[in-house]
């Protein structure tokens, strides 16, 4: 059968993608500029086919909760929110996290602090990464760069969370939430029955038979040995994670002597960046991770021993410049170019910033 290419916004991409994962619910609350996810859910109205519940929850507080009970059921759950939203979920997802439960949080950019602008920006990226709520514990974090990839991380992301029990956050920018392209949407996999999640997900909350005890989903626990052994077992996990799922692209780099690191939308205007430098005889290029939990960093540190200077780019004060300096370890000299406030930076902008950091 031929593939259906079909122009979409990278929303409308997402939760197209998300009912043909499987999905079994969506819990969400509107804001710009991510509100087209719960809308194109709505319009498709996946409860009549798949038989997938679309809820518009009270608030955004009220949806991650709702997620986590729904995975606590072992169900296959999302909620989607921009940057204001997602500060709001933080003590709900802390508490999925510490409970060790698969679920999608799609966070689609915007400007702050505060409630800022509604342009999109990378500004959310120490908060997604490092951490955004109390305690130790990490996000699978993947960073799209195209709408297509809007789509093909919703299946990816919904396969990590099963397969470590982790929530995984998509943190697009709101470039990429609004943007139209042509798109290849996946294949519609069928919801697991009832009895695939007892099989799949012995964990959960589906009910208790006579054959085992009730299984009990909490992240609480108040005997200080217990509960370091509950963080030394999740940090055990996390470290599988991050010698198995780093995952990023590499452009230009075989000879280059400058690299640039970006993510998200960032990354493809640093590609044209790449092409313009090289056109001027600059040696240009590109590392773009896809996983900024867990981030590139051997990879990175493999071509400081190569180039001369790198430079990050952000659309923002400077944050994933942070994690590419501890790649780094002071080899090469590493700057930060950036813009705020819901502007993109230009290629022109990018390269001007290389020659005046980098090359001088």
């Amino acid at each position: 059968m031929a593939e259906e290419i079909q122009l979409l916004k990278g929303n409308e991409a997402l939760a197209l993608a998300a009912i043909r994962s499987g999905a079994d619910g969506y819990f969400g609350y509107p804001i710009t500029p991510q509100s087209e996810v719960m809308e194109t859910l709505m319009a498709v109205e996946p409860w009549k086919t798949t038989g997938m519940v679309v809820l518009q929850a009270e608030s955004e507080l009220s949806s991650i909760n709702m997620v986590y009970g729904g995975a606590a059921a072992g169900k296959q759950v999302m909620t989607s929110s921009s940057s204001p939203g997602i500060s709001l979920m933080q003590e709900g997802i802390s508490y999925i996290a510490a409970c060790e439960l698969p679920c999608l949080i799609v966070n689609v950019q915007r400007g702050g602090p505060g409630l800022g602008t509604i342009q999109p920006s990378q500004s959310d990226y120490f908060q997604a990464t490092k951490g955004g709520g109390h305690g130790d514990y990490h996000l699978i974090v993947l960073a799209p760069a195209s709408v297509q990839e809007m789509a093909d991380f919703t299946v990816l992301a919904f396969d990590l969370a099963f397969k470590y029990r982790n929530p995984v956050m998509m943190l697009a920018d709101g470039l990429i939430g609004q943007m139209m392209e042509k798109v290849v949407l996946p294949e519609q996999r069928p919801r697991r029955t009832m009895e695939q999640i007892k099989e799949q997900c012995p964990w959960a909350t589906w009910g208790k038979p006579s054959s085992r005890k009730p299984n009990i989903i909490t992240s609480l626990e108040l005997d200080s040995k217990d509960m370091e052994q509950n963080n030394l077992r999740l940090q055990k996990k996390y470290k599988e994670i991050s010698d198995h799922e780093v995952r990023y692209e590499e452009f230009e780099t075989s000879d280059a002597e400058y690299l640039l690191i970006a993510f998200g939308a960032c990354a493809r205007i640093c590609q044209k960046a790449v092409e313009e430098a090289r056109a001027q005889g600059i040696r240009l290029g590109l590392i773009r991770p896809v996983t900024l939990w867990p981030f590139p960093y051997k990879a990175i540190a493999e071509q400081a021993n190569k180039v001369k200077g790198i430079l990050s780019v952000e659309m923002n004060a400077g944050q994933m410049v942070e994690d590419v300096r501890l790649a780094v370890k002071g080899n090469v000299p590493v700057e930060f170019f950036g813009r705020l406030g819901g502007i993109i930076p230009t290629p022109d902008e990018i390269v001007t910033a290389l020659k005046e950091k980098i090359i001088k």
